[in-house]
């Protein structure tokens, strides 16, 4: 089974088959760097798995609240964290991240592709809407994920 690991220091997704590098992406993790309280809109770290994927086959930028589809995002430039694309739900495997559904932590894509390579999330770990595409179609549910330093 593939396997993902983030590093926050560089701001960088990898996807890994056994020991050989699949894809490597830029992402933006919380602005306000890792935690693992709820409302406190941190990154958390430690060990995950991709406990649902949501979006197959939508329409590339399309919008997602509550993680059902709304709409597409006409490209205008807003402020909002748009949850965009494709969605892969995070389950926390570690004490500390447990939390991470009730926190509605994701890898998602994102109407702010400009600020991928920097933390600028609010949560969440934001990729491009192709990368997203890219990885959705690469993984699998249970796929392990590890978001380190």
């Amino acid at each position: 089974m593939r396997h993902l690991y983030v590093s926050i220091a560089e701001q960088r997704l990898r996807l890994h088959d056994e020991s050989e590098l699949v894809a490597d992406y830029p992402i933006s993790s919380a602005a306000n760097g890792i935690g693992f309280q709820e409302g406190s809109y941190c990154t958390p770290t430690g060990r995950f798995e991709i406990s649902e994927k949501m979006g197959d086959g939508e329409a590339i930028g399309t919008i997602f609240r509550s993680r059902q589809p709304i709409g597409v995002w006409d490209g205008t430039p807003c402020d909002d964290d748009l949850v965009l694309t494709r969605v892969l739900r995070l389950h926390g495997l570690d004490a500390e991240n447990a939390n991470s559904m009730e926190r509605y932590i994701y890898i998602h894509g994102t109407n702010q592709e400009h600020l991928l390579g920097q933390p600028a999330s609010c949560g969440c770990i934001r990729m491009s809407n192709q990368d997203v595409i890219d990885l959705f179609d690469r993984v699998e549910l249970g796929a392990p994920l590890v978001i380190g330093y």
